[in-house]
């Protein structure tokens, strides 16, 4: 298969009088095949299985990685706790002071579970070829946060600085290894979620997370593969640190003034959000659901940079109906 030109791709997004639609969701695909949560985030099979039952169902203008954000914390050396049913989580951390810093390792592509999320990028990427197969990775900030925890680094990053610069070191040069490690699986770009950033004030998050960022945009980004940069902590305090790391797309949550951060947004940069994973996707009525993701086109019609969304990944249990609603409230958008 040729590469496909993430640079054209993004352009007829934008040029096109169609809304596209990418709801960051692998959850429903999970319950589609009858299997657990579990079993998708640890074997990389089921996990491409799930990703390839929604594209088989349903319209998204690409498809997504689940955004497991325990995977690279796992791969320093965190214990994670699984439920059957339930997003994984770190259990504890794994570095408190300067000297755990200094010796912590950069793990291998080796360890934990990396190998079978590779697996499912590549399975994504050897079989679904209508839409381009969009990865998923943490950001540097928010694995540094799993890493020492996430309250002691909000503290620690204003009196021991330079730890926090180390520990955010080592993260990013993993973090570059593996996207690149996904990018050669042949998937089309990646979707970096670094929520933690929306704790930090705007020259924090230059300084501790968007100049982490833009290196790994710098190493891996290019005309075959585009980078999203996915914040749901932001409330629209850090959307100019987001925009300096030069990611060619941006995704924001359920917090955020949509309007004004379009407005705010260069408008070649796809812009993507913001309906409430748990509030509309799960809890809502289908009817509900439809007025909501209808609201929310009639309000970004002037904007065709903006790509519809979930403000984050959908959690396990989001009735198909809802999906259906999702995608028939954009079909008939499109219509009028």
């Amino acid at each position: 298969m040729p590469k496909l030109n993430m640079v054209q791709w993004r352009k007829a997004i934008i040029t096109s009088n169609k809304h596209a639609a990418i709801p960051i969701m692998t959850h429903p695909g999970i319950d589609f095949i009858n299997k657990r949560v579990i079993d998708a985030v640890t074997n990389g099979e089921v996990h491409y299985k799930a990703i390839k039952a929604l594209a088989d169902n349903f319209p998204t203008s690409a498809a997504t990685i689940i955004m497991d954000l325990t995977v690279e914390s796992e791969a320093f050396g965190c214990k994670i706790t699984f439920g059957d049913h339930e997003v994984p989580a770190v259990a504890e951390r794994l570095v408190c002071d300067e000297e755990s810093v200094k010796k912590l390792k950069v793990p291998s592509l080796q360890t934990g579970r990396v190998q079978e999320y590779l697996k499912a990028s590549r399975l994504a990427a050897e079989n679904i070829h209508d839409r381009p197969v969009i990865g998923g990775c943490i950001g540097p900030f928010s694995l540094a946060g799993r890493l020492f925890d996430m309250t002691e680094i909000m503290t620690a990053a204003y009196i021991e600085p330079d730890t926090i610069l180390e520990l955010l070191e080592k993260c990013t040069q993993f973090l570059i290894s593996y996207v690149i490690a996904m990018k050669n699986t042949g998937i089309n770009g990646i979707v970096i979620a670094e929520p933690a950033a929306g704790l930090l004030d705007e020259s924090m998050c230059d300084i501790f997370s968007s100049a982490f960022v833009k290196r790994i945009v710098e190493a891996t980004q290019d005309e075959n593969f585009l980078v999203i940069l996915h914040n749901c902590g932001n409330t629209g305090h850090v959307t100019q640190s987001m925009v300096s790391t030069g990611a060619m797309g941006l995704h924001f949550g359920n917090r955020i003034d949509m309007v004004k951060t379009l407005n705010e947004v260069p408008n070649n940069i796809l812009v993507m959000g913001n309906l409430d994973p748990v509030g509309a996707f799960k809890m809502s009525s289908a009817a509900e659901m439809n007025t909501l993701t209808t609201n929310l086109l009639r309000e970004t019609i002037n904007f065709p940079n903006f790509i519809i969304s979930s403000g984050c990944d959908t959690p396990p249990g989001v009735p198909a109906e809802n999906i259906k609603a999702f995608f028939e409230s954009i079909d008939n958008f499109n219509l009028s």
